[in-house]
């Protein structure tokens, strides 16, 4: 048996590996014992060791698909409005207590038409991110978003969001504001809208954080971007107590745009020039815009009633098995 496979392996099942070997081991040196005893054992140890080899390979092409989906180094959505959008003015507060910079909304144009825009606001370097919270939204830019679609929903605008940031910032004072109840009443504001709603994962999809801004009639992915329930390395620490395996729980998530379009959970793909978004951001925000333009055009067709029900059906069916 070649023991250098094992260096191969994620040290998550390093650990019950060698624990499996040293018992081989020890039964070898056993009188009466000969090694046709353990010909099945072995044989059922490397096959362990295969299967955990390729769990590993598979992991890491995960992996590399998160960090593109963190890179500082993709447009980040004041880039795709900047791209995008004409004579976008920005609107602030939530009209309640203030301001939230890790949220940008307002109104713009597109193809001569009038839409709503929300999007999380990562910031570039250190200073931006620390300005935006790193695109981890608190109650007050929640709120704004939802007067932003409240009144696009007045004038019959369609609502377009960018979904990048890691999840809504857990922090102590944003859950004294109400940050449970801000995404939560997100979430059922986009349900009820009676305009269409296209959301973007630009990066990072993170929790509620994300989904509070991704009701929409066509959810979207950028090939490299992620969108997950919790973050891989939160995910590892609760299952083996060991963040080290983020790349596993990564993989277990299904977290990839090519997992989530096959388990129905988001409508399309949008496919990112070679290498990544960050390879040549003006192509990639052109794509997204003729991206936004056709879905614009396949939703306009739609009644205000037949939106929220088809909405609303397709969120119902998500993680249902059928069958036939």
């Amino acid at each position: 048996m070649d023991l250098k496979k094992i260096e191969k392996v994620s040290k998550i099942y390093l650990k019950e590996l060698i624990s499996s070997f040293a018992k081989i081991d020890k039964l070898k040196k056993l009188r009466f014992f000969s090694g046709i005893h353990f010909k099945d054992a072995l044989s059922q140890f490397n096959k362990r060791i295969e299967k955990y080899s390729r769990a590993t390979r598979e992991s890491n092409k995960v992996w590399n698909k998160v960090e593109l989906s963190r890179s500082g180094e993709r447009p980040q959505c004041r880039d795709y409005i900047k791209g995008i959008f004409e004579d976008f003015t920005e609107l602030s507060g939530d009209r309640l207590t203030g301001d939230d910079s890790s949220i940008v909304a307002g109104l713009g144009r597109i193809g001569g038409r009038t839409v709503a825009v929300v999007g999380h606001n990562k910031g570039r370097n250190t200073n931006e991110r620390i300005k935006h919270n790193f695109g981890m939204g608190i109650p007050q830019g929640y709120r704004k978003s939802c007067r932003i679609m409240k009144l696009a929903d007045k004038f019959g605008f369609p609502v377009i969001t960018f979904i990048d940031t890691p999840g809504a910032y857990a922090g102590l004072e944003a859950e004294d504001n109400g940050q449970s109840a801000a995404i939560s009443g997100s979430i059922r504001l986009m349900f009820e809208l009676n305009v269409p709603v296209i959301s973007v994962l630009i990066g990072e999809g993170g929790s509620g954080g994300a989904l509070a801004l991704a009701v929409g009639d066509e959810v979207a992915m950028l090939e490299n971007s992620t969108y997950s329930v919790i973050s891989p390395e939160a995910c590892s620490a609760i299952l083996w107590k060991d963040s080290t395996g983020k790349k596993l729980a990564a993989r277990a998530l299904r977290i990839t745009s090519k997992d989530l379009l096959k388990l129905g959970a988001i409508e399309r793909v949008i496919h990112e020039p070679i290498g990544g978004a960050q390879k040549d951001p003006g192509r990639m925000i052109k794509i997204v815009k003729k991206y936004i333009n056709d879905a614009l055009g396949r939703l306009g067709k739609y009644q205000p009633e037949q939106l929220r029900l088809k909405r609303a059906e397709k969120f119902e069916n998500i993680g249902f098995f059928t069958y036939g």
